[in-house]
């Protein structure tokens, strides 16, 4: 049986990327050993209010988690093994960006308990690193990769983007090549998507920059996908490409719309808690520490989920994975079947030539190809009246 899934977010950054909307600020010192102190409490206060679970992932993303020192790692680490059923062979994943790791941090890591990475790498071109605001250069990655293999860690991913301001497919193409040569056993392949509210927008709006319109977009993630087919990566998800065994377990149960619970200011949570529940804390660093020094938690934002929408919710997230969503699956959790549910949906699918119908005759819903490009259009069927 799956398990749980635990989420830390890390707000501090060493600079914003341009095109960034996740929440993040400025680290300073003395605020980043504040903030860890304060996220080690809120763990401990909310194990004793949380159903019992047993966690098969956590993930410490951000921001850039890496800005953390080891010893600070293993403290959270420490802190989540003791109030929380963490399985010993739990997928930890953190994301690290070069720029801010050296070997001895890479190796404080893997004895904190880390045995997965994800290293930003986002484009081999340094032009186009500079452009959306990435404090590294492409020979900082390759170094972080190789450190990354030296200090023992098998499990690692790259993350990279393409539709970035000016970009060519042929730039594109060389950015896969570039993260597949370095061993990684994953690749997160994401098309830049312009936030209103972030730098780039702005850029964007103005006429400063100006990004590859929808067609060269288009054929940047096909040609990119037919690479990364050719290198071994199977693609598992819109975005996501693996060596077989190397799939993100932790993503894959957000993707399954499973049970997680997330910790820090900006982080989401999904549980069963008399009923199908979501809460999230708020962005606000000042009123979590406030908080949590006053022997608190968070004014957290929650919400109940009836039955309507978290089946949505979960066949908006299962199709984005290329396997879809088990029949068999969907009719445990809500006591119905999925084809009875959505009938008229899936019709519409048919019609459009967007289902894998050979997944569906072996009791999967999912998309094909054409399906999962154009998976915007294709979960709009699936919305309730």
């Amino acid at each position: 049986m799956a398990g749980a899934g635990i989420y830390i977010h890390i707000p501090f950054c060493v600079r914003k990327c341009l095109y960034c909307d996740f929440f993040s600020v400025a680290a300073a010192e003395s605020a980043v050993a504040d903030y860890t102190d304060a996220l080690c409490l809120e763990i401990r206060r909310m194990s004793a209010i949380l159903p019992q679970r047993e966690y098969d992932t956590v993930f410490l993303g951000g921001g850039t988690p890496s800005i953390l020192i080891p010893e600070q790692i293993r403290t959270v680490m420490r802190t989540l093994r003791t109030h929380f059923s963490v399985r010993e062979n739990a997928e930890i994943s953190m994301e690290c960006n070069p720029g801010t790791v050296t070997e001895a941090k890479l190796y404080g890591y893997r004895e904190a308990g880390i045995n997965r990475l994800s290293v930003g790498l986002q484009s081999a071109d340094d032009g186009l690193l500079k452009r959306i605001g990435r404090i590294h250069t492409a020979e900082m990655f390759y170094q972080t990769a190789a450190s990354v293999k030296k200090c023992g860690f098998v499990n690692f991913s790259a993350d990279i983007m393409y539709g970035l301001p000016g970009q060519t497919e042929e730039q594109y193409l060389q950015t896969v090549r570039a993260a597949a040569e370095t061993g990684a056993k994953h690749i997160s392949s994401y098309s830049l998507i312009l936030e209103e509210g972030t730098p780039l927008f702005g850029m964007v709006r103005s006429g400063a920059v100006r990004l590859p319109d929808e067609e060269a977009t288009a054929d940047m993630e096909d040609s990119g996908t037919a690479l990364l087919e050719r290198l071994g990566f199977s693609r598992y998800e819109i975005s996501n490409y693996a060596k077989e065994g190397f799939r993100c377990r932790h993503n894959l149960n957000y993707w399954k719309n499973g049970e997680y619970v997330g910790f820090g200011p900006g982080a989401h949570s999904a549980m069963r808690r008399d009923g199908w529940t979501r809460w999230n804390c708020p962005r606000d660093i000042p009123s979590y520490l406030s908080a949590i020094r006053a022997g608190g938690l968070p004014d957290y934002e929650s919400e109940r989920i009836g039955t309507e929408e978290e089946m949505f919710e979960t066949v908006m997230t299962g199709l984005r994975l290329c396997e879809g969503i088990p029949f068999e699956e969907f009719r445990q959790r809500f006591g119905c079947r999925l084809p009875d549910v959505y009938r008229d949906a899936i019709a519409k699918l048919k019609e459009t030539g967007w289902l894998d119908p050979d997944a569906y005759a072996g009791g999967r819903l999912a998309l094909n190809a054409k399906g999962l490009d154009l998976q915007n259009r294709a979960l709009s069927f699936f919305l309730p009246e």
